[in-house]
């Protein structure tokens, strides 16, 4: 029995297929992600997976629950971050954590215990008793995680956990996920954060457009690209005409910084045109660099982009 598992769900908004035929699961003791750019699908499969919306057509089940047949006994395994979502702001974090102990049906003595124990390992001890409306983004997103880990679910599902955050507090967020997955707990999270995905995650499926494109470890994905090398230049000033001059190769351009992705045997002819275009515009490059492919340039070409 997989701790969560989506098969062929669809869902359509009016004229537009948000989701179509997308299946997935996600193993025991495993951080799964969900990774696309906007619009791509994700939330709304997100909120199918954990019965808010119904379906079209497929099944989501949890610990073997069907969400819509059996939604008590499914959603009793699990605690769930939406990506849109927000504290009590006129309660306390102890207030906000209680309140979400009752709706889980926690004992009164076990949500004062989790309470304390998990406002110390998220850093909000000091504030426990300060009203929300005071909180900084940060603290009020490691805020909804304790109250989706008050009742120590199975099972997590985070939307976008560290869309927003500060590099300090998204950098704990990771920290805290990553250290669930080692007391045994599985995770389902959404991101368009491309390297945390890559970080986090033992397996990870793409989405574009409503499907899934690839699915695999990070490695397998890295692996399947091996062939492919991205050459990275620093110009001294800005050069015109670089997209033309590098026609048939994927070329991203931020400011004074080139990337261009080809496979091995391009490398050299990429190096030469671009070398040729600044010479002749007389700019003058600082540096070139080769290496193999970022895991943000697999996602890019994954997508076609």
């Amino acid at each position: 029995m997989k701790p969560i598992e989506a098969r062929d769900l669809e869902k359509s908004f009016g004229k537009v297929r948000a989701v179509n035929g997308v299946s997935l699961y996600v193993d025991k003791e495993e951080i799964f992600g969900l990774l696309g750019p906007n619009g791509a699908g994700k939330t709304t499969t997100i909120r199918m997976i954990t019965g808010i919306i119904p379906p079209d057509r497929g099944s989501a089940l949890i610990m073997g629950h069907d969400v819509l047949r059996e939604p008590m006994k499914a959603k009793a395994h699990i605690g769930v971050v939406p990506e849109i979502a927000a504290p009590y702001v006129d309660l306390s974090a102890w207030d906000n954590l209680m309140l979400a102990g009752r709706i889980y049906h926690v004992s009164d003595r076990e949500r004062k215990t989790r309470a304390k124990e998990l406002l110390e390992v998220l850093g909000l001890s000091e504030a426990a008793h300060r009203k929300v409306k005071g909180f900084s983004k940060g603290m009020r997103q490691r805020l909804l995680l304790a109250m989706a880990l008050i009742s120590d679910p199975d099972i997590l599902i985070l939307d976008e956990p560290t869309s927003g955050l500060d590099v300090i507090s998204a950098r704990m967020v990771r920290s805290i996920i990553l250290a669930l997955r080692r007391e045994g707990k599985s995770l389902l999270l959404t991101t368009h954060n491309i390297e945390e995905a890559g970080m986090l995650c033992d397996r990870i499926a793409i989405i574009n457009k409503g499907k899934i494109i690839a699915e695999g470890s990070p490695e397998d994905l890295k692996i399947s690209f091996e062939e492919f090398r991205n050459i990275r230049v620093v110009l001294e000033e800005d050069l015109g005409g670089i997209e033309r001059a590098l026609e048939g190769f994927d070329v991203l351009i931020q400011g004074r910084k080139v990337s261009i992705m080809c496979r091995q045997d391009e490398v050299d002819e990429a190096i030469r045109k671009i070398v040729k275009l600044a010479e002749s515009s007389g700019v003058r490059i600082k540096e070139i660099q080769t290496a193999g492919p970022s895991f943000e340039d697999i996602f890019m070409k994954i997508i076609g982009k």
